[in-house]
């Protein structure tokens, strides 16, 4: 049932509690307003966009939200995908995309699904996220060295005549490299300063981040120092030369606009939008998750989905971008006091006066100081720690991980997360196939014990073979199967198959055990089966195979087993 946590949180709200959202949706407004700025440009979009984002996205998320703490709102994830739709589609590609995502967002609430995401592998949401890491990182390499490529002529790159900066990974490192004899050593010294600046800050100072105090110190210095010595970089607002760089945002453009939808671009757009819901969904529950665990709470996943569904409905409507619950600014909310969704609506509210009454002064800020608050979220976000301890573990999984991520950076987000989760669904299932075993039960008697499992002193009547399936019964194991009850003896009148182990049973097992009665059939061997689970048992009522066999050759415990085949046997 859809009930926003909000309704939850009113009914015990007071003065001190608001107090409390206040100051820390004050905070979180302000940390979030370069963040918003910074990622909207990474997106290849203007810096409204990302203000717009934050302001719409963030209040519905936290207005309908199944998360008490959850702070919503343009995040780095999304710039891979949204640069690459704006380069090939258009804002109005971009705006469809959007809300295409958000209906399946959703659609993924409505149907109780919001517990499914939890279950990809965490090698893969590692693999992409570091992949994701790199590219927003390298994306920031033309801001960080104020690099000017020159494409007033086309740049050859890879065989294709480029008039603007492409997407992909590789191509853009070329037209860096072509570029760097254009390199601006005042915009590399300011982005140098500002990074080690964020670095330093941070192991000092928990309670403000360095992101906003860069971006005050940098913009007041990208002033003075333009004015008195003459030295200029990239700002929001205008190049170094001086010609236009990005309009800045008016409250006036905050007005809704119906994104234009047709078949052809539904059509073409159904892949990107079904990658923009997926990473909205996995960033938001992971960062619920984190918030959960934060401050002893439980959110509603279902809820959360629904709300980012909203969000990323509305967002595009008002000229913004793609939306997800953000883990850092959801902890920077957390840190201060926030503690219900209101803290949530006053960071949306606080960005929407800071757009009304300082929005002009955003031109002034410099490209290099957001060139590495970029670039320090990248760090942050590749997960380095989770790297390492990964990387100690099984070869499948560091397969896995560098699989997804070498497809994220160089080819992109969708096809990583669907081959990660190919190769993650094989190698689980060879892991199962090798844990999986068919055996002969006297040979366990004889001297296979397990030292973890007691021994078991079995009446096993002459003409009677035992055989225990150790595992799941499925199309990865039926040649095992099939060739352990191959061996059959002549003499043999009755086949025990032991289930004990066997909680699972799918449609190529149930063949395996037809074809296995068929065999035993054309040799007159009886079948009897031994300690059969909820799930093996059921399919084989629904399938008939229970009568196949004969209700009265299934038994839950070996002892009876045995008894009916010492029965068969005598006759």
């Amino acid at each position: 049932m859809f009930k926003p946590e909000i309704l939850n949180t009113i009914k015990s709200y007071d003065g001190k509690t608001f107090v409390s959202d206040l100051v820390a949706g004050i905070i979180v407004g302000i940390v979030a307003l370069p963040l918003a700025i910074a990622f909207a440009i990474a997106s290849g979009v203007g810096p409204a966009a990302g203000i717009f984002t934050a302001i719409i996205a963030g209040f519905c998320i936290s207005a309908f939200g199944g998360s008490r703490v959850q702070i919503g709102g343009p995040t780095g994830a999304f710039a891979v995908i949204v640069f690459g739709v704006v380069a090939k589609f258009g804002l109005s590609g971009l705006a469809t995309a959007t809300v295409m995502a958000g209906i399946m967002l959703i659609l993924l609430g409505v149907f109780k699904m919001g517990g499914l995401v939890k279950f990809i592998p965490y090698t893969i949401v590692t693999g992409f996220t570091a992949g994701i890491a790199v590219v927003i990182a390298s994306g920031q390499i033309g801001d960080f060295f104020g690099l000017r490529p020159d494409f007033s002529n086309g740049m050859m790159v890879l065989g294709e005549n480029l008039t603007k900066m492409p997407g992909d990974f590789l191509p853009k490192m070329i037209v860096y490299v072509k570029s760097a004899a254009s390199v601006n050593w005042y915009s590399l010294a300011m982005a140098a300063i500002c990074l080690a600046f964020i670095f330093v800050w941070s192991k000092f100072i928990k309670k403000i981040p360095g992101s906003i105090v860069v971006i005050v110190l940098a913009t007041v210095a990208s002033i003075l120092l333009g004015k008195f010595c003459n030295l200029h970089c990239d700002t929001i607002g205008t190049f170094a030369d001086g010609s236009k760089h990005f309009d800045i945002p008016s409250i006036r453009e905050l007005k809704p606009t119906l994104p234009d939808f047709n078949i052809k671009t539904i059509i073409d757009l159904f892949p990107t939008a079904i990658s923009i819901a997926v990473l909205a969904a996995i960033e938001s529950l992971l960062s619920a998750v984190v918030a959960d665990g934060m401050i002893g709470t439980k959110h509603d996943s279902n809820t959360e989905l629904i709300a980012q569904g909203i969000a990323n409905i509305a967002s595009p409507v008002f000229g913004g971008i793609p939306a997800t619950g953000a883990i850092a600014r959801t902890a920077t909310n957390i840190k201060n006091g926030g503690r219900t969704p209101v803290a949530g609506i006053i960071h949306a509210l606080t960005l929407l006066l800071i757009l009304l009454f300082f929005g002009k002064y955003a031109a002034f800020i410099p490209m290099p100081a957001l060139a590495a608050i970029l670039i320090n979220v990248a760090w942050n976000m590749a997960g380095f720690p989770a790297i390492r301890a990964l990387l100690k573990g099984q070869k499948s999984d560091i397969c896995v991980f560098f699989v997804t991520f070498l497809i994220t950076v160089f080819v992109d987000l969708t096809v990583a997360i669907a081959v990660g989760l190919g190769l993650a669904a094989f190698f689980f299932i060879k892991k199962m196939i090798d844990l999986s075993n068919v055996q002969d039960e006297r040979a366990i008697i004889t001297g296979g014990i397990k030292k973890d499992q007691p021994a078991e002193n079995l009446d096993i009547p002459k003409g009677v073979l035992v055989f225990e399936i150790e595992g799941p019964l499925f199309f990865g194991t039926v040649r095992k199967f099939e060739l352990a009850t191959e061996r059959a003896g002549a003499d043999a009148k009755v086949l025990v198959l032991r289930m004990r182990n066997t909680i699972y049973l799918d449609a190529g097992g149930l063949q395996a055990l037809e074809q296995c009665k068929a065999a035993c059939d054309r040799k007159g061997i009886k079948i009897v089966l031994s300690g059969i689970h909820t799930q093996p048992y059921m399919l084989c009522e629904k399938t008939g195979m229970a009568d196949k066999l004969g209700r009265e050759n299934i038994f839950d415990n070996i002892t009876d087993a045995l008894k009916r085949a010492g029965e068969i046997v005598s006759k």
